[in-house]
């Protein structure tokens, strides 16, 4: 890893890397103090510097760098990963899971129990676990449901969860509670408008986030009807959530659309979701400058459109006749004294409150629905991993159109936190500013997005050391970017997340009862089974290192039992093998195992490539390839055979940092040395193609297929030539 190892490292070494003299004297006489405890295990080594918060946030990213590398300069990392935090028992009876294991433990495991950090693999499966984490969350029923699982209905591979319970999810979040404590007073949510960056944080109590989602859905059920669909194609504001709850309250079904479609993407969603209206904006304000939207969303919708200004109160576009602005729906019902208040719309568990959709940019998208239950799943999951508490201020840039924007919403108000929310790109200094100025406690990513951070500098002189968490989501991470992250809070974990919206939630996780290692997830999920699948479909033993399919146990709560223009069946069961009395449930990523049982996701099965008879994944390659060379800022592999025939061919994209030059030729001569020395000396690139940016989904995973196809077509022609 590093080129010295730490007892090596000398005061000359920590002022190369960037530290005054004073500091690098200060930071010497620590380390050589740290190494003299403990000189031969690196994660004690690592441990003693995280705790003593002897690496400061300050420190320039090449201190850190050099450190965490040459603490684990010997490290073998086919042994086991090596491991950047570690929850302290102190800590671990403070999270939500250890204080539930620490109330109930004792009762339900008898004298196996003995604290949160070691008895939580006993816990993990615990069928109590769903009684209990019901009412942790501030959900109430206005009938309880008959049973947790009804598993009589063998057509239902996942069986019935909370049947005949009757609720009001959005209700749920808007009514104060006990447990988890939030008053009418306590903050839903704060949020600052891009551009307003020296100016104070707004906010708005939980009482009047309620009165005014009651005055929407006042609005919505005088011009809609129970039970229509209706779509959100807009940047996720405080209007935007306000919508959204105000929908569901008032029985509807939301229609989640990302808000940078084309025109074909929007009216394929409306087309299938069947909605009766759409709420837009007239323009997207993003880093100073306007983009046009109701434009796009009139090319596609033939229904009812009700606009929102982006600045200001007053419409930048001129509307259809049918279409109205938002001032206008609001006083549709302005006459009514009583426009806060609403008698919610109560429906079975099991009734569709928001449809979703697969990223698909091939074929139709597959529609995915979210009962009631849904919220309640991913609520959960956030509740036991993320450790979301009533007091925290949790922030996640993201849309409605993905699932992170319903999963954020239902996330902080049925756990009692405030949604933190920034108009604008999260890419620059400004969305920063606001995460320090708003206190935020926990931070949710995506890979590419911190690596921007990183390598624009952008964020340097902030403070984020208020964060006790971040998360990461959407595609894999790279480890010298998840350490840049962590640092910025004198390492706090980054909590892996990797789930699907047809999941609800995430299957697997990283838990903050567990030692963490960058870029793995440590555990499934509360309640979740999983196997890893061999090439024969075979399941691989539970406690053996291997690469696989992952294949999910059926019993999963928050599952989707339907899809609306697909066969739940057909996607996600046919094929698939039996395992202990059940069809698992097909999820379609490459799991490996490594040894002391830490995940890492290789990427889809079909990002799979078989190159000269062995099969790898493009997530590996990408991993070495990224650190070739420091003009890189991204890679993609793909493989791609030939069209006369013959052995498959590596590709590799590049994206290159902002004002760094390279070639091709040099860059393929790097990555074929950086891959057979690190992965596999019979690999070999065959081409290096540099590009200016990647294709992506709304939810910004890499669409590899989008380049393979691509490169096929390319080749294709050159063989005709």
């Amino acid at each position: 890893m590093g080129s010295k190892s730490v007892t090596e490292l000398g005061v000359e070494e920590l002022v190369n890397a960037g530290l005054t003299v004073a500091e690098a004297n200060e930071l010497y006489s620590v380390l050589k103090n740290i190494v003299s405890l403990s000189p031969t295990d690196p994660s004690l080594i690592w441990r003693h510097l995280v705790t003593r918060k002897a690496l400061k946030p300050s420190f320039p990213h090449s201190l850190h760098q050099l450190l965490y590398y040459s603490v684990y300069h010997s490290h073998n990392a086919s042994a086991s990963l090596p491991l950047y935090w570690f929850p302290s028992l102190d800590q671990s009876k403070r999270t939500n899971l250890g204080r539930l294991m620490e109330t109930h433990g004792p009762k339900l495991l008898g004298p196996s129990y003995k604290d949160p950090i070691s008895s939580f693999p006993l816990f993990h499966n615990f069928s109590l676990y769903w009684p209990l984490v019901l009412k942790e969350l501030s959900v109430s029923f206005v009938e309880p449901p008959k049973c947790i699982l009804d598993t009589s209905d063998p057509s239902k591979h996942g069986g019935t969860w909370l049947p005949g319970s009757v609720l009001n999810i959005a209700d749920c979040c808007l009514q104060p509670s006990s447990r988890p404590y939030k008053s009418d007073d306590s903050v839903a949510i704060v949020w600052r408008d891009e551009g307003f960056d020296d100016s104070e944080v707004n906010q708005i109590s939980l009482k009047q986030l309620r009165h005014q989602v009651m005055s929407v859905a006042n609005a919505i059920s005088a011009t809609f009807s129970k039970g229509d669909a209706i779509a959100i194609d807009m940047q996720m504001t405080v209007n935007a959530v306000i919508i959204y709850l105000a929908i569901v309250l008032a029985g509807c079904v939301v229609v989640s659309i990302a808000d940078s479609f084309a025109p074909k993407e929007i009216a394929t969603r409306l087309r299938v979701s069947r909605a009766k209206g759409i709420f837009t904006q007239d323009f997207i304000s993003r880093g100073g400058r306007k983009f046009p939207l109701y434009s796009r969303v009139i090319e596609a919708a033939t229904c009812k459109v009700i606009v929102l200004p982006v600045i200001g109160n007053d419409l930048g576009v001129k509307l259809r006749s049918q279409d109205l602005s938002w001032k206008d729906f609001l006083s549709s019902t302005n006459p009514n004294p009583r426009s806060h208040q609403f008698y919610p719309i109560y429906q079975p568990i099991d009734s569709i409150t928001n449809i979703l959709f697969s990223s698909g940019t091939t074929g139709e998208p597959k529609a995915i629905p979210w009962t009631q239950l849904s919220p309640i799943r991913s609520s959960a999951d956030g509740w036991a991993f993320i450790d979301i508490q009533p007091g925290d201020v949790y922030c996640w840039p993201t849309n409605l159109g993905w699932v992170m924007g319903p999963t954020l919403i239902y996330s902080c108000f049925l756990s009692g936190a405030t949604l933190a929310l920034y108009h604008g790109s999260p890419l620059g200094h400004g969305f920063g500013k606001f995460v320090q100025d708003a206190g935020v406690t926990i931070l949710g990513t995506v890979p590419s997005l911190v690596k921007t951070w990183k390598s624009t500098q952008c964020m340097e002189g902030l403070d984020w050391t208020k964060i006790k968490t971040f998360c990461s989501t959407g595609e894999t991470s790279n480890v010298d970017d998840d350490l840049w992250l962590s640092s910025k809070s004198y390492y706090k974990p980054v909590i892996e997340c990797c789930g699907g919206t047809e999941l609800a939630s995430c299957y697997i996780m990283g838990s903050q009862l567990q030692p963490q290692a960058f870029g793995a997830f440590s555990t499934p999920s509360m309640t979740t089974g999983l196997v890893i699948l061999d090439e024969n479909g075979v399941p691989y033993p539970e406690d053996v290192s291997c690469v696989g399919e992952v294949g999910l146990f059926p019993v999963y709560m928050g599952a989707t039992d339907r899809l609306l223009n697909a066969d739940n069946e057909e996607v996600y069961f046919k094929g698939m093998p039996m395992y202990k009395g059940k069809v698992l449930r097909r999820h379609g990523d490459v799991l490996k195992r490594t040894v002391g049982g830490y995940f890492v996701v290789q990427g889809r099965a079909d990002d799979t490539m078989n190159l000269g008879g062995i099969k790898t994944s493009s997530v590996e390659i990408e991993r070495v390839c990224d650190g070739a060379d420091e003009c890189i800022l991204e890679t993609a592999a793909i493989s791609v055979a030939p069209a006369n025939g013959g052995p498959e061919q590596l590709i590799i994209f590049v994206v290159l940092k902002i004002g760094y030059n390279s070639n091709a030729e040099t860059l393929k001569r790097k990555f074929s040395k950086a891959i057979q020395s690190n992965l596999n000396p019979l690999f070999k690139v065959s081409l290096v193609k540099i590009v200016a940016d990647f294709p992506r989904t709304a939810s910004n995973k890499l669409l590899r297929r989008v380049l393979r196809d691509q490169m096929k077509r390319e080749l294709s022609i050159q063989s005709r030539l």
